[in-house]
């Protein structure tokens, strides 16, 4: 990169992110070039680096990091995708509801459009869908677009523009195909509830699994043309969650009782439908999340509300149950400080924070606690789903687990040891809501309410 590109982006840095509580110097960029420029004889090959940490130093506020900083293990330099820059963009109603990247792209949805692509690059809008009537219906971070594969991406929308007697939305939720190129709808099928979630649609070998016509059946959609090639429909009484391992679909059931019995782990073939039976976990699970080819379970609590909420505040154990394609179950006892706010499950690393700004990252592979240490941001006291804390996202690259909160504080903390090395603060603005981190190679984006940023963070405290 020549001299004239390197000031160039160390100006774009500097300016491309806001600054609320820190504020960086007015002549900042200046100085930082003149400091550089003095020291570039001696310093050429460390120059890139060099002028990095400084720039995003200075814009984040980062504290003095100290002689201790000799010892630390050589990380990674940050890399940005050829053709980024650092961007911002506010764009109300368009990114409200969440946002997931594919490449080079980001797909986002909000009350006003169902769906919209921008340049993950540039932060540049290339197209965006319109939202059915007035954008009303369910407003969560679940509601963001569901996945992309082949050129297509899959996104929910309201079904209907029509009001109910009330004058309000009436109810109706579609899964609908866009072509990614376009913008263009391909097709849409409506869904059993205004459930939005990752249970109401998922990606299966050569299918899409909607939870359609009506509840407790599931159709196995063409992804390219939308008809059905298959349904699995279970008993009256039964709930399933679903998930999809290496593109093969799984049922866990239950009976949606007080004493439930135990939890069916049933396999579908992705391309008849036909059902397995692959065994039965002990008690009502959900699902943690996918680890390779295995299933994380945890065990559903069977007290009242009541006495769960005091037991959450005190040191207690969760039961976990990993099970493989084969059936295979192996038990895991994860200890638990507080209240989760937050969680997250990377590979083996199951990455949760509690209430009380306490983080901790379990090895699955060794059953043990590998460190606990402050998140380093504030966590807010309010249970509002709308308030917490993003999931958190970890870089595999730089080996950083990354946390933001809907105040727009963020945080690094090294994924091996706990140790926070980076700190910084976006301007989440007046309709910070539902905070999300996104990852794009080794550049974050950080998106709060109607407003993102994306930037490289530096990793020096």
């Amino acid at each position: 990169m020549t001299t004239e590109l390197m000031e160039q982006k160390v100006r774009e840095t500097l300016h491309a992110v806001d600054l609320d509580r820190v504020r960086a110097p007015g002549d900042l960029v200046e100085k930082v070039l003149r400091r550089r420029a003095r020291r570039r004889l001696s310093q050429v090959a460390g120059t890139v680096a060099a002028v990095a940490a400084i720039t995003v130093g200075a814009v984040f506020g980062f504290g003095g990091g100290g002689g201790g900083d000799q010892d630390r293990p050589v990380r990674p330099a940050a890399q940005s995708p050829e053709g980024w820059q650092p961007w911002r963009t506010d764009a109300r109603g368009a990114v409200d509801r969440g946002c997931l990247v594919d490449g080079s792209a980001l797909y986002c949805a909000g009350y006003k459009y169902d769906a919209v692509k921008f340049d993950a690059n540039t932060g540049e809008r290339l197209w965006k869908l319109k939202a059915i009537g007035d954008g009303s219906g369910p407003v969560s971070v679940s509601s963001r677009p569901v996945a992309v594969r082949d050129g297509v991406l899959y996104a929910y929308r309201a079904h209907t523009a029509e009001k109910g007697p009330d004058g309000n939305y009436a109810p109706g939720t579609d899964l609908m195909a866009v072509d990614t190129d376009s913008g263009k709808v391909l097709w849409s099928v409506e869904l059993a509830s205004d459930n939005r979630d990752d249970q109401a649609a998922l990606l299966i070998d050569g299918a899409v699994l909607a939870n359609t016509p009506r509840d407790r059946t599931l159709s196995a959609v063409d992804p390219r043309t939308g008809k059905v090639k298959w349904r699995h429909s279970w008993a009256k009484g039964i709930w399933c969650d679903r998930v999809a391992l290496s593109g093969v679909p799984y049922l866990l059931c239950s009976p949606e009782s007080k004493k439930p019995g135990p939890t069916e782990v049933l396999r579908l073939d992705p391309t008849t439908g036909r059902t397995t039976k692959v065994t039965a976990v002990p008690g009502r699970q959900q699902i943690v999340g996918i680890w390779g080819d295995r299933i994380v379970l945890t065990r559903m609590p069977e007290r009242t509300s009541v006495v769960f909420e005091k037991e959450e505040q005190k040191a207690r154990t969760e039961r976990l149950t990993v099970v493989d394609s084969s059936g295979r179950q192996t038990p895991l006892t994860y200890p638990v400080q507080g209240t989760p706010v937050a969680k997250a499950l990377v590979g083996d690393r199951l990455i949760s924070v509690s209430r009380a700004g306490q983080s901790s990252s379990y090895s699955l592979t060794t059953g043990k606690t590998l460190w606990t240490a402050p998140v380093g941001i504030k966590v807010p006291d309010s249970e509002a789903n709308w308030t917490d804390l993003a999931t958190p996202v970890v870089s595999p690259h730089r080996n950083v687990v990354y946390f933001f909160g809907p105040d727009g504080d963020l945080s690094g903390l090294d994924a091996d040891t706990g140790e926070r090395i980076w700190r910084g603060h976006v301007d989440a603005g007046k309709y910070g809501a539902m905070p999300q981190a996104l990852l794009y190679e080794d550049v974050l984006i950080a998106r709060s309410g109607s407003r993102m940023v994306s930037f490289l963070p530096g990793l020096s405290d």
